[in-house]
């Protein structure tokens, strides 16, 4: 039986965790790395590194000796480390010194995840968090839908479901483990989220209105869009869809660098019929190669 890690250990654990990383992108890509699982870190993503470190180490206690053998592994991880592995930190010599300490700590009490499983035990550890994110990813992608479902016959008033469906796309990408910023404002435009995919910015409209977007719709979102750099695309969803005449004037004679999502789209994700990273591919695809913004998904799967 593996038992807690002893307290001073614990305590370096969480100030290198708190010194040696800056953006919360790259530490939670690292302690999943470790074998943390999505859903525990997810719950405390709101907290400071410290705090989430601190606390992703008090709920591993409670997992027994499956979570005390991911603790040994994150240790083993952060020994690995050769330098600070986020160089945008405010105090580089500190967080040295604090990765120093631990190293020295885990030499002297020999705690090392390869000295207390077997690399056949390790694998089995590996595909049973692997299992566990499925899951948890299956339960989150079934909530969505649930809620989407709600939300499509409830009778809230246009503004309100706005603001639901910014968070449902949040939570979407997120699931999909796709970096997503909420919406936010500027000094002049509000912007309903932000995400990278395949090396580009895309800036997020979300709507749920009663009537599809106008052509001026569509014309003062590019507006945003061409504000920003030019590695810079957009994703208008409109759960009502698009009108095809309006989509053809919008496009006619000029190039475009946003592509439409609609209400039939979103559910064709949301059943699990095709993935998130899947059906973005499509329709970027679509529009860079043929120059069509507005490509249904469900046109897919009827080749």
């Amino acid at each position: 039986m593996l038992g807690r890690l002893p307290y001073e250990i614990r305590e370096a654990i969480v100030q290198v965790c708190g010194k040696a990383f800056w953006y919360r992108d790259p530490f939670r890509s690292f302690l999943l790395s470790a074998g943390v699982p999505p859903d525990l870190y997810d719950r405390f993503a709101d907290g400071s590194k410290f705090k989430i470190a601190r606390n992703v180490l008090a709920e591993l206690d409670s997992l027994g000796d499956e979570g005390h053998f991911i603790q040994r592994q994150l240790l083993t991880e952060l020994c690995k480390l050769r330098n600070v592995p986020d160089e945008a930190v405010p105090d580089r010599d500190a967080a040295l010194q604090a990765l120093r300490w631990l190293k020295q700590l885990a030499i002297d009490q020999k705690l090392f995840v390869q000295e207390q499983r077997s690399a056949e035990d390790q694998k089995t550890q590996e595909a049973r968090s692997r299992q566990a994110a499925l899951a948890s990813r299956a339960q989150k992608m079934g909530e969505l839908r649930a809620t989407f479902g709600t939300m499509v016959q409830s009778r809230d008033d246009p503004q309100k479901r706005g603001y639901g469906l910014e968070d449902l796309l949040a939570e979407l990408f997120e699931v999909h483990e796709i970096a997503y910023r909420r919406p936010y404002r500027t000094a002049t435009e509000q912007i309903d989220g932000h995400f990278e995919f395949r090396g580009f910015d895309y800036l997020v409209e979300a709507r749920w209105r009663v009537e599809p977007p106008s052509e001026a719709d569509l014309a003062a979102f590019k507006t945003k869009v061409d504000k920003k750099l030019t590695s810079t695309r957009g994703l208008f969803v409109s759960i009502v869809g698009f009108r095809p005449e309006v989509v053809m004037e919008f496009t006619r004679g000029v190039t475009s660098n946003i592509v439409l999502m609609d209400g039939a789209d979103l559910s064709l994700i949301l059943e699990g019929h095709i993935s998130l990273l899947d059906a973005l591919d499509a329709k970027i695809n679509k529009a860079a190669q043929e120059g069509i913004i507005y490509f249904p998904l469900a046109q897919r799967f009827m080749r």
